[in-house]
């Protein structure tokens, strides 16, 4: 049983960060471990509730009590078994995601919510210490399986399969498998040596990585349907949100993954110097989400001469209003990164009027105070009459959302279009086709890494028994379920 009194003993505490200084001169990840005793006082915070709350806060349904009291009684090998019956990848399910978890639990009614999500990457931390050793695979199937992307969907799915039995084949058209993981977060935020330590463990488990293949062009639809029995698109929503602004042809305005997965092939050493330097340049970044606050990082680590980042939206309060956001709605607050206090300046209801240049390079930007309209049903954005004003900005970076899956020959050729949102549609067995399952940000758009790796491990079940496999695999998820309001 959990300690009684411990959520009024203790208060909400996270380990620190390593300071500003010293980080920024560097790709490490921005957080030092935490002690043991910091451990053991915010897991006999959990209160073991008669209903928790966080089970249904997270898609993947993990079971926090249990594994909180486990960490707290220092049993780990016990706490990431807990873990690891829900979760294939805790190490980066603890550094991405936003928790909303701890947006549901029961605690945050009165007090601030257990740091769930610290307690979880310091028990998988733990592990990773020791390597993670391959799982027992149940004997062959026969059947094979083709998985089109390497992100957190794909990833789970093909270990789900081949822990079942089946042979899988993992299709990545970059140099290296691990897709967003792997080329789009910041190594600051996920050290790429976390991500090895996984795909080591999924090779041994039988797990083939096809690399630099990109499917549709340099193998067709048709030969991944003769070589095998099912196929699975984890393809992701990469394409970016574009704006209309005047002036965005001008070179120097990018979308905010380009500028990302150049930096990030830099410091794995794909390439020598990154083809979007921010470094000695005025860089703005527009968009206010987690893209952005890795772009703001990014900069800071090039040696950005300035950086300002607009959004679009007022500021959100600090704190939580019980009026505005009833207990376990999700709250709306001020979500600060660690980038942010790293420097640069934060402009809220602020937005773009136009992009200056000369001789087609961008040099600075025309930005206004906005306010913002949604009581017609559509977002109308109107600036605020004398707050215009013209900054430097020789390199901007559009972090604005993403409109869906990349348009490409694969799609086509198995048939498959794109809807009105830019996803990929399926039927309740996950089928975009006949035997062609979709999963991931391709199929919902872009979400968060819990959803990805809950609808890998559920079009997994469907697979397997699509196959005739009838393993039982879990399925946390279906395949049109919609996140709740936590």
């Amino acid at each position: 049983m959990p300690d009684p009194k411990g959520f009024m003993q203790h208060g909400r505490a996270l380990p620190p960060r390593r300071p500003v200084p010293v980080r920024i001169m560097d790709w490490r990840e921005v957080y030092e471990g935490a002690s043991d005793e910091l451990i053991t006082n915010q897991t006999s915070r959990c209160m073991d509730c008669g209903i928790p709350f966080c089970h249904n806060g997270c898609p993947l349904g993990n079971r926090i009590p249990e594994f909180n009291d486990l960490a707290r009684t220092g049993r780990w090998d016990s706490a990431l078994a807990q873990l690891h019956a829900t979760n294939n990848f805790p190490e980066f399910t603890g550094r991405l995601c936003p928790a909303p978890c701890e947006a549901a639990c029961v605690l945050g009614i009165a007090d601030e919510a257990v740091t769930i999500k610290q307690v979880e990457v310091e028990i998988i931390d733990r592990a990773g210490q020791k390597g993670f050793a391959p799982q027992p695979v149940a004997g062959p199937t026969g059947t094979s399986v083709a998985v089109v992307g390497s992100g957190p969907a794909g990833l789970a799915a093909a270990q789900q399969l081949a822990r079942a039995g089946h042979t899988v084949a993992v299709f990545e058209r970059d140099a290296k498998p691990g897709g967003l993981l792997r080329y789009g977060i910041p190594d600051f935020k996920l050290d790429k040596g976390v991500l090895d330590a996984r795909l080591r463990q999924l090779e041994a488990e039988g797990v083939e990585f096809r690399c630099n293949v990109n499917v549709g062009i340099d193998i067709s639809a048709a030969q991944l349907r003769a070589e095998f029995d099912a196929v699975l698109l984890t393809v992701g929503a990469l394409e970016g949100r574009e704006t209309d602004q005047p002036g965005r042809e001008l070179a120097g305005v990018h979308q905010a993954m380009e500028h990302l997965v150049a930096a990030n092939e830099t410091v794995d050493g794909v390439q020598d110097a990154p083809k979007i330097d921010a470094r000695d340049k005025h860089v703005v970044i527009i968009g206010g989400g987690d893209t952005a606050a890795d772009c703001l990082g990014v900069a800071h680590r090039q040696g950005a001469a300035s950086v300002r980042q607009l959004d679009l939206y007022p500021q959100p309060p600090q704190e939580r209003d019980a009026q505005r956001d009833p207990w376990p709605v999700w709250p709306m607050l001020l979500r600060n990164y660690p980038a942010h206090e790293e420097g640069g300046e934060r402009n809220f209801a602020t937005a773009a009027a136009e992009f200056v240049g000369e001789d087609g390079v961008v040099t600075h930007m025309r930005i206004s105070e906005v306010t913002v309209d949604k009581s017609n049903g559509k977002r109308e954005i109107n600036q605020v009459p004398g707050t215009e004003q013209v900054v430097p900005a020789d390199l901007v970076l559009l972090a604005i959302g993403f409109s869906g899956t990349e348009e490409q020959p694969l799609l086509g050729q198995f048939g498959i279009e794109r809807n009105r949102w830019g996803a990929l549609d399926c039927d309740d067995d996950w089928q975009a086709a006949e035997g062609v399952f979709v999963a991931g940000d391709a199929h919902r758009g872009a979400s968060l890494i819990v959803w990805a790796i809950a609808e890998g491990r559920a079009v997994a079940s469907a697979i397997d028994s699509y196959l005739g496999g009838n393993r039982n695999l879990p399925a946390p998820v279906t395949a049109h379920q919609q996140p709740l309001t936590v």
